[in-house]
């Protein structure tokens, strides 16, 4: 097996694991309630896409 020809630094290590961070989810807010929910989906409390009744949504 391969063997590394220097020690890799700390600050390399820690560059590359710092992309792989969690992200907290982008939301948009609903104009008609004003609930938040994820850009480009269903918004899951009143079942409205793009202005649109696409789910029906028991209140």
């Amino acid at each position: 097996m391969a063997q590394p020809k220097r020690k890799q630094s700390k600050q390399r290590s820690r560059k590359r694991r710092g992309a792989n961070q969690f992200k907290v989810p982008q939301l948009a807010k609903d104009p008609t309630d004003g609930t938040q929910f994820r850009p480009h989906r269903v918004n899951p409390a009143n079942g409205l896409y793009r202005g649109r009744q696409v789910v029906d949504v028991e209140v």
